[in-house]
């Protein structure tokens, strides 16, 4: 689901990537392919959070912190060679208004992050409602530019033409 998305993604696909059985599969998961996704966005948000902490925490100044994030998660994207964006904005994209346990996955996985960032800035003086407001914006910031970083294959993305075009 990582790479192609929750709709693009067939069950049969998931089964055979996980080396299980359709019967495994509803066994664990009686809700079938969503309630799967569900626990994949749990992993997602864990996965991603750890990333963070580590990011946030390699770094006393807040900005700095966010800036090793970022670094991190360049690296990952460059090492799987631009594959392996975030499950987790993916699905919710495809999710809002169709697949309420989808959306509140998501929404819950974004609130993690946010917190996360949150707490460093309260750390370091910022107000609740500055250090809250702050931290929407650096998630969203960090999830924009993993997405650019991704579709130009860069770890500086550029959007100008002669940057994407083959030379």
């Amino acid at each position: 689901m990582q790479h192609g998305g929750y709709e693009s993604t067939p069950v049969k696909q998931l089964v055979k990537e996980a080396e299980a059985t359709l019967g495994s599969l509803y066994h664990f998961f009686p809700g079938g392919k969503q309630e799967l996704a569900v626990a994949a966005i749990a992993f997602g948000d864990q996965e991603f959070a750890a990333l963070l902490a580590r990011g946030l925490d390699s770094r006393t100044d807040p900005a700095e912190a966010v800036e090793a994030v970022a670094v991190l998660l360049a690296e990952a994207l460059r090492d799987s060679t631009w594959l392996d964006g975030c499950p987790v904005t993916a699905t919710a994209l495809e999710s809002v208004g169709r697949m309420p346990d989808l959306q509140t996955a998501c929404a819950a996985a974004f609130a993690n992050w946010r917190l996360l960032v949150q707490q460093k800035l309260l750390a370091h003086g910022h107000s609740k409602d500055n250090g809250r407001d702050l931290a929407l914006t650096v998630i969203s910031t960090l999830e924009g530019a993993e997405m650019a970083a991704q579709v130009s294959q860069s770890q500086t993305p550029s959007w100008s033409p002669a940057a994407t075009s083959p030379a």
